[in-house]
């Protein structure tokens, strides 16, 4: 699943460039969830705050209080692979979007014409580099799960219960060969039967792991404070 963000202050805007956006992720035949922001605070707050994860941005350059350039200048450190399409009715602007890597550049006047084209590149492109994902592989099954949409893994019974944004799978082997065939940072034990990815969390509160979809689940007393710990190293490193 692609997670995609379209900022623009202008209402009729950011529906009309969401829009585009749906229509080209079903053109690639991917699945995606959109969301839109009228005011880029709100959308820097989500990124640098609640560790919110973006594959594609959609940003509008001119916008009050903090601009497209700004926001983008930002969020880059965090999200080092994030891509970014600006738009914006000011061509001078190509030239620094250039200097900060910028996915594309689209004029507004010729938005309907080039940023579809401008969507499904990058979206072939992020498919491109997805490449880590965790394979279950039995005589009559076979299934790939990205990390980036694994939010858990707890013990259920002989079995381990992969909950992604696709749904819950579930693997005959324990947790520790799951930990170990993920081999992978962001992935973190917040209690002996559980196993949580770093990117989902959005605040521990009261001992719970409070995760972007909702889900709140309890960390041992045993495991808090490293689980705080870890949080930190990860994203001080990504930042």
């Amino acid at each position: 699943m692609l997670h995609i963000a379209v900022c623009d202050d202008d209402n009729v805007a950011v529906q009309a460039h969401k829009e585009i956006a749906e229509s080209c992720i079903k053109q690639c035949n991917c699945k995606g969830d959109i969301k839109v922001y009228t005011a880029s605070d709100n959308l820097l707050y989500d990124i640098t705050a609640d560790h919110f994860f973006f594959d594609l941005i959609l940003l509008d350059i001119e916008m009050p209080n903090s601009s497209g350039m700004e926001i983008a200048e930002k969020i880059k450190p965090m999200l080092p692979n994030v891509k970014i399409i600006f738009i914006t009715s000011h061509i001078e602007y190509a030239i620094d979007a250039f200097e900060l890597s910028i996915f594309r550049y689209v004029p507004k006047h010729e938005i309907n014409k080039r940023l579809p084209a401008a969507i499904q590149d990058a979206v072939q492109l992020i498919l491109l580099e997805d490449g880590k994902s965790y394979t279950i592989q039995t005589n009559s099954r076979f299934e790939k799960i990205p990390y980036r949409e694994i939010y858990y893994i707890v013990r259920d019974g002989k079995n381990a219960s992969i909950t992604a944004a696709g749904g819950v799978s579930k693997v005959r082997k324990s947790l520790q060969q799951i930990y170990e065939e993920l081999g992978a940072e962001e992935f973190i034990y917040i209690d002996r039967g559980c196993i949580v990815n770093i990117i989902h969390i959005m605040q521990i509160k009261e001992g719970m792991a409070v995760l972007k979809n909702g889900t709140a689940l309890p960390i041992s007393r045993s495991h808090l404070q490293a689980v705080k710990e870890q949080i930190n190293h990860y994203w001080g490193t990504h930042i």
